[in-house]
């Protein structure tokens, strides 16, 4: 199979199953939402509908492509022989899901031979899908979309996120105190690949957190990338746990340099 026809093929997978996935999900919302545990926190939360989310996604994926490997939120860890691995969030934003609030959604994203080569984000209640296929450009909606071409930190719309952990907490609040006066305004929205995608289609002009997990940021900081952002850590490498930065190339090193000297790095 060609290189193309394969992302064709991720592609179409990956957009009809994150679609099956929010439907899902956004049905879940008529019913109550049940809290089935925690994880790094006591206010780190996991539905019944994230699990549920992630069985119908597993499921999806393993029916038509059962030698990929697989790569979940909620658990799932398998191993694979194709080279194909596939990372998902089955709900992004698990808490404002629970509370009914805007700023979630299904996250897929596609690796091949160790590079990402596929993302999708579906964010339901916005009837936004947001796509990127590497080196082809992004969309939202099929339609081609380019991140800000913003120049000024002073004029930057910056998103952000915070730690479940109070300490680590109280250290971000120490960070937003320096950002906070050198650009134009904050945002928290509460689901990194959300934020990504804004980011991709110029809904803010730049996002930073630390302590994301591969799930969170492998299909967004894709799309980023393909719509024209830089998406990378402190240092020059990719996006880690460490940190997330994205960026239109103008405001990505003044950005990064201003972090940096907040003490970023260490929040």
């Amino acid at each position: 199979m060609t290189e193309a026809r394969l992302a064709a093929e991720l592609l179409h997978l990956a957009t009809t199953t994150a679609a099956r996935a929010s439907a899902l999900i956004v049905d879940g919302l008529s019913r109550a939402r049940t809290l089935v545990d925690t994880k790094t926190t006591g206010t780190d939360m996991v539905t019944e509908m994230d699990r549920a989310s992630e069985e119908l996604i597993l499921s999806s994926l393993l029916d038509a492509r059962p030698d990929d490997a697989v790569l979940g939120e909620e658990g799932t860890d398998r191993t694979g022989t194709s080279g194909v691995r596939w990372i998902i969030d089955p709900i992004d934003g698990t808490t404002n899901y629970l509370y009914g609030h805007a700023g979630f959604a299904v996250s897929i994203a596609a690796e091949v031979d160790g590079v990402i080569e596929i993302g999708v984000v579906h964010d339901p209640l916005h009837a936004e899908v947001f796509t990127a296929v590497r080196g082809d450009g992004a969309r939202r909606n099929g339609e081609p979309m380019h991140a800000s071409t913003e120049t000024d930190l002073a004029r930057a719309l910056v998103a952000t996120g915070f730690s479940y952990e109070p300490e680590r907490r109280r250290r971000q609040a120490g960070v937003l105190q320096e950002v906070l006066p050198r650009v134009r305004d904050l945002r928290r929205m509460g689901a990194a690949s959300v934020d990504l995608c804004s980011v991709a289609c110029g809904r803010v002009d730049a996002y930073f957190e630390r302590g994301l997990q591969p799930w969170d940021h492998a299909a967004g900081a894709l799309i980023a990338t393909e719509a024209g952002a830089l998406v990378g850590d402190l240092d020059g490498g990719p996006p880690v746990f460490d940190f997330c930065l994205a960026a239109p190339p103008a405001l990505f090193e003044p950005l990064r340099a201003l972090l940096d000297g907040a003490g970023a790095r260490h929040s």
